[in-house]
């Protein structure tokens, strides 16, 4: 055990010595001897990853859909750390009826809607980025951005239905649509 000590010992007196010894002047870089610096330049580096991330949204369901002026709002978990693009994309552009989503006779088989987002963001000062699409515009799908700035608070949804296209009304059955909302990076 004392052997060990002894060479730990020797190498600690080694470093010092090393670190004791004098910078030979011929080595030295020019202009990095103490007394020419006046300053130094230090250069630091770092990295944040991109993150666009985007919570989950329960199924809105509006029962008996006869009814006028119907609406429902979601808030939803939202957060991006740079400036951002939502792409919005409907599968019906309207809710449809599921077996005849063009209607039958003087019936209407689709209502129409509006999708509605508020997205508060910073850049730096607190704004709102707020965008309504009708549901016959999103079948080809339709984006808007953040106008520079990055989401910390969420987003806040609403739908509103709005009435058939037909004097006659819907035609009975279940009626649904399938809106897909994506984030990314702008």
């Amino acid at each position: 055990m004392g052997g060990g000590f002894k060479a730990m010992g020797a190498c600690a007196l080694s470093a010092i010595i090393v670190w004791a010894a004098p910078i030979d002047r011929a080595e030295a870089a020019e202009g990095s001897r103490p007394a020419d610096n006046r300053s130094v330049e230090l250069n630091v580096h770092g990295k944040i990853v991109e993150q666009c991330a985007i919570g989950n949204v329960g199924d809105m369901n509006f029962g008996d859909i006869t009814r006028p002026d119907l609406k429902a709002s979601a808030r939803v978990l939202f957060n991006c750390n740079v400036p951002f693009r939502v792409d919005v994309r409907s599968a019906h552009g309207g809710l449809s009826n599921e077996n005849f989503p063009n209607g039958q006779g003087p019936y209407a088989g689709r209502l129409p809607y509006s999708i509605g987002f508020q997205i508060p963001v910073l850049k730096p000062a607190s704004s709102l980025v707020a965008q309504t699409f009708q549901s016959s515009e999103l079948t080809g799908g339709r984006s808007f951005d953040s106008a520079g700035g990055i989401a910390v608070d969420g987003m806040a949804l609403t739908v509103s239905l709005g009435r058939p296209s037909s004097d006659a009304g819907l035609l009975a059955g279940n009626y649904s649509e399938t809106i897909v909302v994506s984030v990314s990076p702008s």
